[in-house]
């Protein structure tokens, strides 16, 4: 079977996620082992887990992988990778060591394995790591990723749900991959639209992280499958809320008409059942309300940052040629977990 005979991509990244409800009622029966020097589990949500080995060292341990979200092999490995990689920068760690993890049909032409992995390979060299083994299985369907292994001082860890009122939030990426790439699919979306998407969930979060390490910041996350509003339902788990300006959010500009023609993903429905309840929108905009439900591939660094460090901190970001943004801040707890303006 050739490459031209192949439908590679059916649908897939991280809109193949299952959705939060149901993951939430099956960990939550998850009996829980203590262990002091297990300082991240499962329980917070969180991007990767962390072990502490030493005083000055912890082990961040993350996976993910999922069925193709483009046409193109190769572009599909490096879009896998960079996702996975993401986890370790969102804590605040350092990429060490990488393992690949493939489902592929037997019948299916080696060479686009071969391009997968080598795309998959190429992420893991830029962010400083070694790809050291993996292991793969027959499937039906092509699945990759990757398992990855980084390094961190416990005492710096980043994570998910430790916002301060007051504090500043930033998104290192732009929305609407999700969108862009389901127009893709049914062939509605342009080509600038889609090499936007594309650009976007090939770059490594590395780089934004590497800047913002440098500040006094209290939580940060990437944005993957659970939206932008999910991640940042996690971020506000404690005693406050957040209010977002929905001006200032950085988009692909045409997932707004995407959206509007409803080329819409049922992983944002998902993620709007499960949210609707916990937000507040004071806007009458059902296009940004489904880019704020839709599931990023490989998406951004959402931060909490101190408000003291933040035009030093824009300053330095904007130097990397990305769509960031101040998008909100943190405030103390309201009726709803977040509020859209």
């Amino acid at each position: 079977m050739s490459k031209k005979d192949i439908v590679f991509c059916k649908g897939g990244g991280c809109t193949a996620k299952l959705g939060p409800g149901i993951l939430n009622r099956v960990l939550e029966r998850i009996p829980k082992k203590y262990d002091e020097n297990l300082l991240v589990g499962f329980e917070s949500s969180d991007d990767a887990s962390v072990y502490k080995l030493t005083d000055d060292i912890a082990m961040v341990q993350t996976l993910d992988f999922f069925p193709p979200m483009v046409d193109d092999p190769y572009t599909f490995g490096k879009i896998a990778a960079a996702n996975a990689l993401s986890d370790i920068y969102a804590m605040g760690g350092e990429v060490k060591t990488a393992l690949n993890i493939v489902c592929f049909p037997e019948q299916m032409d080696l060479n686009i394995l071969g391009d997968i992995i080598q795309g998959g390979s190429e992420k893991v060299t830029e962010a400083g790591g070694v790809l050291s083994g993996g292991h793969s299985i027959m499937d039906q369907d092509v699945k990759y990723g990757l398992s990855v292994t980084g390094i961190i001082n416990p005492n710096k860890i980043y994570q998910n749900n430790g916002c301060k009122v007051g504090d500043k939030l930033i998104l290192t990426k732009p929305l609407g991959v999700g969108i862009v790439s389901t127009a893709n699919r049914v062939g509605e979306a342009s080509k600038e639209a889609m090499d936007k998407a594309i650009e976007s969930m090939c770059t490594l979060n590395k780089y934004a992280a590497e800047i913002i390490r440098k500040y006094d910041v209290h939580a940060c996350t990437d944005v993957t499958g659970f939206s932008l509003l999910g991640h940042l339902n996690e971020m506000v788990a404690g005693d406050c809320s957040a209010i977002l300006d929905s001006t200032k959010v950085p988009y692909i500009k045409e997932a707004r008409q995407y959206a509007d023609e409803f080329l819409l993903t049922a992983a944002a429905q998902r993620n709007r059942n499960f949210l609707e309840s916990k937000i507040l929108f004071n806007i009458d905009d059902f296009a940004m309300e489904e880019i704020l439900f839709d599931p990023q591939t490989s998406g951004g660094l959402l931060v909490a940052v101190n408000p003291n460090d933040i035009e030093a901190l824009m300053e330095e970001l904007d130097s990397l040629n990305l769509p960031c943004g101040v998008i909100g801040e943190v405030v103390e707890e309201k009726e709803y977990k977040i509020i859209v303006n």
